[in-house]
């Protein structure tokens, strides 16, 4: 029998100096040194988020390869986050475990080479031969190429398949170029509006492709520059040495709002601030201890105090605009007093006068593990260490770029980072890549057999309501379990100088740099 699932339905729950390495492309396009140049500052780019480089086959680079205009996906969001087709036209589920998907014609890799099955195939191969959670996502046994046609074999049912190739590791490059250069230097041949000459850890320069499938590109250069200091990003976009920016700390939007000079696109997005206990530390292991740090945490505090109005407070992992987002879980509230209870049960009180509770001679004291690329995170982490103390838990912030290591190691009790809990449109990739047993970024070591069955499940369920209730039931485990809490949901915004266009906040978090940026 054969099905053809919109992948939109599966999202209709959602109602709303740096040393560069020099690689040259191959394409008739020549590095620009004329024309309009756009200069972009962003503290979303390094490589201690995982994302530096362009090779989308690499942990989180590929989100770079999409934002910088690099790379695009066979499919893409819409700003109802509900998928609709970009590098292909067309799919259909010939039964549970195959997809055939119909590319679109005229499109060519800034190599010069033209995008056809074959050079989709191999790309998808690639990726799940190299990438750490495509495999898992995607369950892909084989892919068939025939003309501008791709079958993918899935080894079961995976009705998110149409969403997961939207990711931004599904952009879709040319493996005949191949990967030039290692790690946050590497750069690949896209599909997309701009074609990147240089790339670094720190440093993107992009120019515009001559040969774009997808009509005029409208600004001859880009440079893309990684801030990891908030004030050194305001300070360069009120110097002009920058035009436009990403991740601006939030006390400092005031600067530019109603400023005639200056504008400001902001949406609601999935990204959420969260954290994760470490099941494996002796003091973590205490459920009452868990708890009584959820309830010693101000998430409105926090919200509209630190963040200025531009985070939402969370209880589960996606905003209250998604039907299974926040208003259909429930999680512990901001309430010291029943902290300091739950504390007291566990044998944890204040005997010596110092402001901490102590057991058996030994101060309350957690490590609280960040990093400082998300401005908001070290922000968070001070304001959960004044909070925190007025409950009697002393916290010990690590706030790293090497942050992925100390998680690596266990070396944390509570792990705090952000991540777009639904950025394919769809729940189920939170859980499979943060959340299930064994999931790449489940440093927590957290497992629950309930939790991996509601998952597995999920995966296999192509019916969107049905998947909206198993990801209220998936979530109300982790928080029952005081496993996870989840402190703000992000409104995004990218602020640039009034003569700019085109560059426009997005409810995915992608898709900043486009075709459509002009600098008049």
């Amino acid at each position: 029998m054969k099905k053809k699932i919109m992948a939109a339905t599966l999202a209709a729950m959602l109602v709303m100096g740096m040393t560069g390495v020099s690689v040259n492309a191959k394409s008739e396009n020549k590095d620009k040194t004329e024309g309009t140049t756009f200069v972009y500052g962003t503290t979303g780019y390094s490589e201690e988020m995982g994302d530096a480089g362009l090779n989308p086959h690499d942990n989180y680079s590929g989100w770079s390869c999409l934002r910088y205009g690099v790379g695009e996906t066979l499919f893409k969001y819409n700003d109802n986050m509900e998928i609709e087709p970009w590098l292909a036209t067309d799919y259909e589920f010939t039964d549970d475990n195959t997809v055939k998907i119909t590319l679109r014609d005229g499109v060519k890799f800034s190599s010069g080479r033209d995008m056809d099955g074959e050079a989709v195939k191999e790309c998808l191969d690639d990726l799940i031969a190299n990438h750490d959670r495509a495999p898992s996502d995607m369950k892909i046994d084989k892919i068939e190429a025939d003309g501008m046609m791709v079958t993918i074999h899935t080894t079961e049912a995976c009705p998110a398949i149409i969403n997961y190739l939207g990711d931004p590791y599904g952009a879709i490059i040319d493996m005949d170029y191949g990967v030039q250069g290692e790690g946050g230097s590497a750069n690949v041949a896209g599909t997309g509006p701009f074609i990147a000459t240089e790339v670094s850890p720190t440093e993107i320069k992009l120019v515009k492709n001559e040969n774009y499938w997808g009509g005029e590109v409208k600004t001859d250069n880009v440079i893309v520059k990684s801030f990891s200091d908030g004030s050194a990003l305001t300070a360069a976009l009120q110097t002009g040495d920058i035009q436009g920016t990403y991740g601006l700390q939030y006390d400092n939007y005031a600067l530019f709002d109603g400023n005639p000079d200056y504008q400001i696109s902001s949406v609601a997005t999935s990204r959420c601030f969260f954290g994760q206990f470490n099941m494996e530390s002796e003091l973590m292991q205490d459920k009452n201890v868990r708890e009584a740090i959820e309830m010693g945490i101000d998430k409105d505090g926090f919200c509209n105090v630190i963040m200025e109005n531009r985070g939402v407070p969370a209880v589960g992992a996606f905003p209250s605009s998604f039907s299974y987002g926040n208003d259909a879980v429930k999680a512990p509230s901001y309430d010291p007093e029943e902290a300091k209870k739950l504390l007291e049960e566990s044998g944890w009180k204040d005997t010596d006068g110092d402001g901490y509770a102590d057991k058996d001679g030994k101060k309350l004291s957690i490590t609280w593990l960040t990093y400082p690329t998300r401005l908001e995170q070290p922000k968070l982490a001070e304001y959960a260490q004044s909070t925190l103390k007025d409950i009697g838990i002393e916290v010990n912030v690590n706030n790293t770029a090497d942050h992925a290591t100390y998680a690596k190691n266990g070396d944390f009790d509570v792990y705090v980072s952000s991540l777009t809990t639904a950025p394919t449109g769809d729940p189920e990739y939170f859980f499979t890549s943060t959340v299930v047993s064994g999931a790449a970024k489940n440093y927590g070591k957290y497992s629950n057999s309930s939790l991996d069955d509601i998952i597995a499940k999920m995966h296999e369920t192509f019916d969107a309501d049905e998947r909206g209730k198993l990801a209220i039931e998936a979530q109300q485990t982790i928080l029952d379990d005081d496993a996870y809490f989840f402190v703000s949901h992000l409104n995004m915004g990218l602020v640039s100088k009034s003569n700019v266009s085109g560059l426009t906040a997005h409810p995915c978090d992608y898709y900043e740099i486009t075709a459509d940026l002009e600098v008049k």
